[in-house]
Order: C-alpha cells, then structure tokens, then sequence
C-alpha cells in the first residue's frame, strides 16, 4: 500500500509537471503570437532561470513546434526551415478560408480528392461535407481526424514515417503508396514561390507532394500573398503546371500580371466573409 508520505510525494510530481505543461504552453503561445522572442526575455517574462527556458524548449522543439536559434526562440519559417503546423494554422485565416471556398469549386460528388499536409488544404475539410460522396486521400493526421466520422466521405489514410513538425506522414512508404493511387483532383499549397515555380524547405515533403502532384488528374495550387514574400530551398513544380493557381485579394497586381505572362491560370479568391 502506498502510505501518505507517497500520497503527498505523487501529488507534488503532477502539480510540477502540470506548472511544466501549463508553463510550456504559455512559452509556446508568446513566441507563436510574436513570431521570435530572445530567450533572455522568456526567462525574465516567466520568471525562471535561462537553463529552465532552454530545457522547455529543447522539449517544444523535439516536438515540432518551436526552435532556438543563436539566444532566440523562434516559430518562423527559414528557408531551409519550415514553421510547426500549429504556427502556420493561425496565420492568414482568412485568406486560406477565401482559398478553400474557391477551390470547393473544384470538387465534385463521387470524386477522388488528395489534399495534402498545408493549413491552406485544411480550410476545405469543413465544405467537403456539401460534396459527398467522396473519397478523400491524404498523408495528414488532423485530416484524418477531422474526416474519420463523416458520414459519406471514404478516408484513404497514407501511412509512412510521423513528422510532428506539420502532423503528418511522409517518406518512402508514402510516396509508394501514392503511387499505387489515382485521384481525380488534388488540392494542395506551398512555402513558397520563386520565378513562377513553387518551392518548398523540406525534400521529404517536396517527395510527397509531387507523387501527389503525378497520381491526380486535375491539380489546384493554394497560394496565399505571403508566399510570393518567401524563399525556401527545394523546387517543386512550375506554377504553369497547375489547372489553376488560387490567390487572395491581397496579392500585389505584378505577381498576378508575371503569372499570367508565364501561362498561369490564375484565379483571385474573392475575400472571405467572417465566418463563412
């Protein structure tokens, strides 16, 4: 039997790790709301010594969320970095919701439909309900969670190796499997856009999104304005190469001018309505 000396030592272990949890929440949620913070300054703003900070972020980066980069805490994207999914989903909400109402469009009842791991795809996941039946393909898990439960929409969950970074599975396993698949339109976005050709920061992810790209009949780019603001390191695909390229209302006139100079068919989201 545990006595209450164990009792007491029990409850004390949960209180710390539940201050730890809320504590790395907190760390989390500041530098996600300001993009970088100094590490100096978490410590003086939570009240705990620089080597404390070092270890919550040592175990928010093991999870994907955060880096540290030279006495900086950080939830930007680099160009050879990408950002955590969690990070990416609270940025532009309103332009990707614009996005995924234009490319609904795209979709029709009884298709085959891949969406890939962007937050951009991810606004479609609450519409797709108004096209059934579909099948709906793809490698990441807050979809699959999402679409599991849905009555008349069959779920094609693509295995392979975890990346929490973007909460997804990518790798060999993946692509062969897509492989194996043909869908009849694809919905997916990108880092970033450089000279016409959409790029990503990552190889693993650029693997995956042209077998994705390859197995679909019909292919539809998401590219919110800020995408034309980035570099990242590994070429994708051509933007000429896509059906169509969906922007927000807030994309500067000449990157829409230099698309469609390249053969891009470009198509401008009208802004979305709060909370459509």
């Amino acid at each position: 039997m545990v006595g209450p000396e164990g009792t007491v030592a029990a409850d004390s272990a949960m209180s710390r790790q539940s201050r730890q949890t809320d504590r790395r929440n907190a760390i989390t949620e500041a530098v996600m709301a300001a993009g970088s913070i100094r590490i100096t300054d978490l410590a003086e703003r939570f009240d705990i010594s620089t080597m404390t900070v070092h270890r919550d972020l040592d175990e928010l980066a093991s999870r994907g969320l955060l880096r540290k980069d030279r006495g900086v805490a950080t939830a930007l994207s680099t160009g050879l970095v990408e950002s955590s999914d969690v990070y990416r989903a609270s940025r532009e909400i309103s332009e990707k919701r614009a996005l995924a109402l234009a490319a609904l469009d795209f979709i029709e009842p009884g298709q085959a439909i891949m969406l890939d791991d962007s937050t951009s795809s991810l606004h479609l996941v609450p519409h797709l309900h108004e096209k059934r039946p579909l099948t709906v393909i793809t490698n990441t898990l807050t979809v699959m969670n999402e679409l599991r439960s849905v009555t008349g929409i069959t779920l094609l969950g693509l295995g392979g190796q975890y990346y929490n970074w973007c909460s997804s599975y990518m790798g060999r396993i993946t692509t062969g499997t897509i492989s194996g698949l043909r869908a009849d339109v694809l919905v997916m976005s990108t880092s970033a856009i450089t000279d016409g050709v959409a790029f990503h920061q990552t190889m693993e992810t650029v693997d995956v999104k042209r077998a994705m790209f390859d197995a679909a009949s019909r292919r539809i780019l998401l590219a919110d304005h800020t995408k034309f603001d980035k570099r990242a390191l590994h070429a994708m695909q051509p933007l000429a190469d896509f059906d169509a390229v969906i922007v927000d209302a807030a994309t500067d006139a000449r990157h829409l001018d230099e698309m469609r100079q390249m053969g891009v068919n470009v198509i401008v989201a009208p802004r979305s309505r709060a909370g459509a």
